[in-house]
């Protein structure tokens, strides 16, 4: 619910600022800020979230999602948009990031044995993506509140108004939870310096990634299709669902690759190719020719999530997962937060397509620094056949 909920609002922040009239760099500080609030709630998470516990901080980071996304369907002025994209964690990712999956992949692995926590993360994630499929469609409400007699802005305000009710669900959803997923007081613990060192090694590889991610969020991909090739959120909406299922069926099979390569290797040797494919596409001629490049690129780009949060876990101890992956997601929604500003500024005064490429580029450089820095790293499953480097939960 929450995956379908977020789809959809990338796609219509972008539509819906855009005809109130926002300029690309005005859009661009109010998905930025969005993502700036992330970052603080992730970096709560990080600090407060074992204390104030796990469903408790889930329903509240529901709720502020819930005033966030009516707040930006009811203003129009820029400086209030931005204030209440903030504190209303607006994400304009177009992906279920943030400080929900930290404490949710905090539980998970525990869940798992070491052989089937790669295949527990991919079966997590392909949900995520067939709930974004399910929410990109729906981004097509627009279209339906037209056929009813709404215009113009009154059409997309309505369909995040819609959108704040989901959001307002979902806060059920923790209640839902099972006791056991709160840690124990005497359990709670900080990084060891071992730990830290490697968490913080990892995550200015991740923020770098992120930055480049920052460069591509739903809600500008959504306005650079609409800019360059005039297309509408119905389109928008029905390429960016066949990309989640792409997405989702793609997570199945990087576990599956990840067995016989390793989870380093199937995250890097994945994400290479889709970033060359992403350039590709901020100079394709027209929007069909647009449209499969970027298929194909989906088809690549999410290989290294599951791979990425099993490789995590494995690499700290059980009591420490929290923290670790807290303290990586805020530094990935650091890296997201600047990029929008920057791919407005790119986009209005460079070239329309410039932030796919600059991102590409980015993309590229995390990929090799990664495989450079952790391909003798394995974890557990992989090094009782190779007898490699031990990480920390050995």
């Amino acid at each position: 619910m929450r995956s379908a909920t977020t789809a959809a609002t990338a796609i219509l922040v972008g539509l819906h600022l855009s005809r109130v009239g926002l300029a690309a760099t005005e859009i661009g500080a109010v998905v930025s800020a969005g993502l700036w609030g992330g970052a603080l709630a992730t970096a709560v998470a990080a600090l407060f979230g074992e204390r104030i516990g796990r469903r408790r901080f889930l329903v509240l980071l529901a709720l502020l999602a819930t005033g966030g996304i009516a707040a930006v369907a009811l203003i129009d002025d820029v400086a209030v948009l931005v204030a209440a994209a903030f504190f209303g964690i607006v994400n304009g990712m177009g992906r279920d990031r943030g400080a929900q999956l930290a404490v949710e992949q905090a539980v998970l692995p525990s869940t798992a044995t070491d052989a089937t926590r790669t295949r527990a993360f991919a079966v997590y994630s392909m949900l995520q993506d067939i709930g974004g499929a399910v929410g990109s469609l729906a981004a097509g409400m627009p279209a339906l509140w037209e056929r009813a007699g709404a215009v113009g802005t009154a059409a997309t305000s309505r369909s995040l108004l819609v959108l704040a009710v989901v959001s307002l669900v979902g806060v059920a959803g923790p209640f839902l939870l099972s006791p056991s997923v709160e840690v124990a007081h005497e359990r709670r613990t900080t990084l060891t310096p071992e730990s830290r060192r490697l968490v913080a090694r990892i995550s200015a590889l991740f923020f770098l990634d992120a930055a480049g991610g920052g460069l591509l969020t739903g809600a500008l991909l959504s306005w650079f299709l609409h800019e360059r090739f005039g297309v509408g959120a119905a389109q928008i909406g029905a390429l960016f669902a066949a990309a989640k299922v792409l997405n989702a069926f793609s997570h199945l099979a990087a576990a599956w690759l990840a067995r016989r390569i390793g989870l380093v290797n199937t995250m890097v040797f994945t994400h290479i190719p889709s970033s060359v494919l992403l350039a590709t596409v901020g100079i394709a001629p027209t929007f069909p020719v647009a449209a499969v490049l970027f298929l194909l690129r989906e088809g690549l780009v999410e290989m290294d999530v599951p791979t990425r949060s099993s490789y995590l876990a494995a690499i700290v101890r059980p009591e420490e997962r929290t923290s670790a992956n807290a303290y990586t997601s805020l530094v990935r929604l650091v890296g997201w937060a600047i990029g929008p500003l920057v791919a407005g500024v790119l986009a209005q005064h460079v070239a329309v397509a410039a932030p796919l490429v600059a991102a590409a580029a980015l993309k590229i450089t995390y990929d090799v620094a990664l495989w450079i820095s952790f391909r003798r790293l394995r974890p557990p499953e992989e090094r009782q056949a190779s007898g490699g480097p031990a990480p920390p939960t050995a």
